[in-house]
């Protein structure tokens, strides 16, 4: 039970749904870490084209994440409100859209992976590598969609185990078959993204089996599709915001040198998976804070908002001295080439440096896309993205500041969106009551 005075839950409730969430958020980039290892040893060339499909493929979920936590935040308002058939129907609804957005992607994919590719690259080679990666990806779009919708109404249920074993499983048996297919066939990098379709194919036909086992009508219903289109809209700008950015430091890190943008991705893989560990606490915060605000809790979800902020910076702090101690050892484990071993310190200390601020940022978007703040998440995104990140990154390409430019890009953006979410947590402005937010 909540604490009737502060609002805060028990630190068993949190972890309860935050630990399970950890394995779902982990498993896709911890699947690509074990790709980049694998694909590593094959030379800088191979992962400097896994770097830029991989970049390309992740605008599927980037872009798209109102299908995770859009569908999270309108599920677990109703779930509050003890309307749990509304709820699961929205999870319905958001796997209908899944697959109509993910069939059009795939088609827009395949025709323009190879002028994206080129023009991002700026060295053919590199282009071949990355489209010939990425058309064969591409066939798990929908797949990745439908299991993105999957997890977001099973979170706002506050069914967190489910979704753990379900993309465990995809994304387990694909780690054991990437390798054998990469080396044992000898498909080389494209063995990697036929391994990665399978992991695709497996998560989401779980899900798609839990929702029938729901029993609540199948069919579609356009009404909710648009209601979760407007808050959709806004999550999609924000996340247009990252991709800009890391699209752009994708682009200057493949002219700076091939054995640079096999850094980066060395770099950029385990920023990806470590806010992904931070947010673990902040998708607790999107479950409870969402159903506190549907059953009318304001007192206890601005209580769970300062305990998942507390939480984010410890688990921050945590994880930069972590990282700094490995600083020598982990770059080794993804790749023996000493280009690339060289160029990743340039990155490496502005990754492990933004922990603490990461932790705090994460959970507090947590806490906003929680309660459905998604217009002003936004807008923050936009402002913090147009001021910091993207004049950073071209600077470095004008003046040759390579990746300790676009990393000081980076610290930039993190900074200012640690200004604008702490602001909007402490005025309490996000903290509206009721079953459905109003757009």
């Amino acid at each position: 039970m909540p604490d009737s005075v502060t609002g805060r839950v028990p630190a068993k409730r949190v972890f309860g749904l935050a630990v399970p969430a950890l394995g779902v958020l982990a498993a896709e980039p911890l699947y690509v870490l074990v790709d980049t290892a694998v694909v590593g040893h094959l030379g800088a060339l191979p992962l400097a084209g896994l770097a830029l499909g991989g970049v390309l493929l992740s605008q599927v979920s980037t872009q798209l994440t109102f299908l995770s936590y859009g569908t999270t935040a309108r599920t677990a308002r109703l779930h509050g409100a003890g309307r749990r058939e509304e709820a699961v129907r929205e999870g319905v609804q958001a796997t209908w859209l899944a697959i109509g957005v993910g069939l059009v992607l795939l088609l827009v994919g395949q025709l323009l992976a190879a002028p994206v590719a080129r023009g991002l690259a700026g060295d053919a080679e590199i282009a071949g590598e990355a489209v010939a990666w990425l058309r064969i990806a591409l066939f798990g779009a929908p797949l990745i969609l439908i299991t993105m919708a999957g997890n977001g109404w099973m979170r706002g249920v506050q069914d967190a185990k489910r979704p753990l074993w379900y993309v465990l499983a995809g994304n387990g048996i694909s780690a054991v078959l990437c390798p054998v297919l990469v080396y044992g066939v000898g498909w080389g990098l494209e063995g990697s993204a036929v391994a990665n379709v399978v992991a695709q194919v497996i998560s989401a036909a779980l899900f798609v089996r839990a929702l029938v086992k729901e029993r609540v009508p199948l069919k579609p219903e356009f009404g909710v599709m648009r209601a979760q289109l407007v808050l959709g809209r806004d999550l999609v700008l924000r996340s247009f915001a990252f991709q800009a950015c890391f699209l752009s430091a994708a682009a200057v890190a493949s002219r700076t040198s091939t054995e640079a943008v096999g850094a980066h991705q060395v770099v950029l893989q385990l920023w990806t998976f470590l806010a992904l560990v931070l947010d673990s606490v902040a998708i607790a915060a999107q479950s409870l804070v969402g159903a506190a605000l549907g059953a009318g809790e304001r007192r206890q979800a601005r209580g769970v908002a300062g305990q998942i902020t507390r939480y984010g910076l410890i688990l921050g702090c945590v994880l930069c001295v972590v990282f700094a101690a490995v600083s020598q050892v982990l770059p080794k484990v993804f790749t023996t080439d000493a280009g690339v071993l060289a160029e990743i310190p340039h990155a490496w200390w502005f990754f492990v440096a933004l922990q603490p601020i990461a932790g705090v940022v994460f959970a507090l978007d947590g806490v906003l896309l929680g309660a459905g703040d998604a217009a002003f998440l936004r807008t923050a995104t936009l402002v913090s993205a147009a001021a910091g990140f993207l004049p950073l990154i071209w600077l470095s390409l004008a003046f040759g500041w390579g990746l300790a430019g676009i990393w000081t890009g980076l610290t930039l953006f993190m900074f200012f969106r640690l200004a604008a979410v702490v602001l909007r947590w402490r005025s309490g402005n996000w903290a509206v009551v009721g079953a459905v937010r109003a757009a």
